[in-house]
């Protein structure tokens, strides 16, 4: 196991341990843990290759990263957690929650995605043109943001982004969809923990994103009601994929609602 960067506070059970997006840092949930830290340890952690977290590409991939969240959980010795995932994370969550089913007794989504099969020769072809990494972030995260974003906010996720490693974040970006074409809804069928989807945007096959209304579904909300009959879902209303940062008390509150059912 490498030495995953993490911020241990709080107390109280659950603990809550918070895993970020492709190519973002555990900071994207300060306002989680400063809201959940008083009453439930509060664990943010950098996935390898990201933030303050080493990682070699060939190391990054899902069911990597499960096991590396499953192996902070024993190395914690904490009771079963609660795992909140945004983004990729939610299948890093899926996979640790699989991986170490007695740790873990819940599982947050917060915007979640399946990525279509016709998107790797996409991505491959992007990739393969200069600049191709930076372009492809570049794209997919100012599309993560809407005109009620804090401009600051979304100009720092967007560069940190564009700093991440080429060979990573391609590497990356290509296993995450191969988990979603192969793994993902075996692994969802398989889980027996209760799960909450926090859904914002829906991304249709070309990854393009927009909001969601309350009422809303869409064909990556109703494949979790098929593989998890027992899912709750809720939706942040017309804001970006980042609800804990463009919305945060609107987030937390969900969150304590699961917590509390």
């Amino acid at each position: 196991m490498i030495p995953l960067y993490r911020v241990v506070t709080g107390t109280g059970t659950p603990p809550i341990v918070f895993v970020h997006g492709f190519a973002c840092a555990h900071a994207d949930w300060a306002a989680q843990v400063a809201h959940f830290s008083p009453r439930h340890r509060c664990v943010a952690l950098d996935l390898r290759g990201h933030g303050e977290s080493p990682g070699e590409p060939a190391d990054c991939s899902i069911e990597r990263y499960g096991a590396d969240v499953a192996d902070v959980l024993r190395a914690l010795s904490l009771p079963p957690a609660v795992l909140v995932g945004h983004s990729m994370g939610c299948r890093v969550v899926v996979e640790a929650a699989l991986q170490a089913p007695a740790l873990v007794s819940g599982l947050v989504l917060v915007d979640g995605s399946q990525f279509a099969p016709a998107m790797q020769p996409v991505l491959r072809e992007r990739f393969a043109a200069p600049g191709g990494f930076d372009a492809v972030a570049t794209a997919l995260f100012v599309d993560m943001f809407t005109a009620r974003s804090d401009p600051a906010v979304r100009d720092a996720v967007v560069a940190r982004a564009r700093r991440m490693n080429p060979e990573t974040g391609a590497k990356l970006l290509l296993d995450l969809l191969r988990y979603d074409v192969h793994r993902l809804e075996a692994s969802l069928r398989s889980l027996r923990v209760p799960m909450l989807a926090l859904q914002a945007t829906f991304s249709n096959e070309k990854r393009e994103r927009a909001t969601m209304a309350k009422g809303q579904t869409s064909p990556y909300l109703e494949m979790l009601r098929t593989c998890v009959p027992g899912v709750r879902i809720e939706i942040v209303e017309n804001t970006g994929h980042f609800p804990q940062l463009d919305e945060p008390a609107a987030t937390n509150a969900a969150i304590e609602r699961f917590l509390a059912a």
